[in-house]
């Protein structure tokens, strides 16, 4: 073959590729680890394939699985945005420079609590979306057993609920560090591992995720989970037969979170993400997918079924105490020490 065809031909293909419907991969390529439940990451990341030509490779972990991944890879990162998830676990990567600041033109709709949670990163995270701790319990087990249904923290270590609660690990799960944070600050540190001890003995099992416990009421397999509430509104919009609980000592919530990694290959594109996903109608989608958090865009609808704050007996969550990294692995270490392995 002549140069000329050759070149002709490398032309040709060029073009003809240009015009193909998968065309739309010329506007690059974004890698996203996603930590919220598969069924909002799948049409998260489509719904902005479709409105950039960005092809998106969407890995789903939870919050603290994700944080171990990337501290992993910072020599050599391989994911671009990290979307979802609560925000101690990133703003922890902000602190251990593992992610970049970024200041979205798009802050201005933001509800406060979403711009302070950037505010006290240096930007290097912002609030997607907030969300109440709290727990579910099956309605009909409860009742089939003639126990009384649970309204506090307390409640959860009675005798009657032994080997019938179930909650995340708080190594894997954002969710579950939350619980042991949540607890610290409503009794005091002390108190709350004595408690943490007692409620060991009525765990039947710690999760990798943090939203698998309220499936786990749901079904009966146990009486109660602990979860954000979202996740049991979920499982009851499903149709199953459980009751939410903000506890009656007081909860903290969580503010679900996005940063962009340092070093990301597809910098232009985790920015476009990063813009996209701060929209009300980005934001929207979560309703659809049966999520049920509060969004942070102003403008962007709250599903009628989602937990309002207003309902919660909420306590002033200290985001910048406990989202730094020395009390995470502090706290998470003696929970390790104290309960798990020092409570059997």
């Amino acid at each position: 073959m002549s140069t000329t065809r050759r070149l002709f031909g490398a032309l040709f293909a060029g073009a003809l590729t240009a015009t193909l419907p998968g065309a739309a991969s010329a506007q690059g390529n974004l890698t996203v680890y996603c930590s919220v439940q598969e069924e909002w990451c799948r049409p998260m990341m489509a719904a902005f394939e479709r409105a950039t030509g960005i092809r998106v490779a969407m890995t789903r972990k939870s919050s603290g699985e994700t944080l171990t991944q990337i501290r992993a890879e910072s020599a050599n990162p391989r994911g671009d945005v990290w979307w979802g998830g609560t925000g101690d676990p990133h703003m922890q990567a902000g602190q251990e420079n593992l992610t970049v600041e970024y200041r979205s033109p798009n802050l201005a709709q933001l509800h406060p609590w979403a711009v302070r949670q950037a505010e006290q990163t240096g930007f290097r995270t912002v609030g997607i979306y907030a969300g109440a701790l709290g727990y579910s319990y099956n309605t009909t087990e409860l009742a089939r057993r003639r126990i009384a249904a649970p309204r506090c923290w307390a409640d959860l270590a009675k005798p009657e609920f032994r080997g019938e609660v179930q909650v995340a690990d708080p190594n894997t799960s954002g969710t579950a560090y939350t619980m042991l944070a949540t607890l610290v600050q409503v009794m005091g540190e002390e108190p709350a591992f004595e408690y943490l001890r007692a409620l060991h003995r009525n765990i039947n099992q710690y999760t990798r995720s943090g939203a698998a416990p309220a499936r786990a009421a749901a079904t009966g397999e146990s009486l109660v989970g602990i979860t954000f509430l979202h996740d049991a509104v979920t499982q009851r919009v499903n149709g199953a037969p459980v009751e939410l609980v903000g506890p009656c000592e007081g909860t903290g919530y969580e503010i679900g979170s996005m940063s962009i990694i340092r070093g990301a290959r597809n910098m232009e594109q985790a920015r476009r993400f990063f813009d996209w996903a701060l929209t009300a109608e980005a934001q929207a989608l979560g309703a659809e997918a049966k999520a049920y958090q509060l969004p942070s865009n102003r403008n962007a609808p709250i599903p009628p079924q989602a937990p309002r704050f207003e309902n919660v007996p909420l306590i002033d969550y200290d985001f910048a105490r406990w989202g730094r990294a020395e009390e995470r692995n502090r706290i998470i270490q003696r929970w390790e020490r104290e309960v798990r392995a020092g409570a059997r």
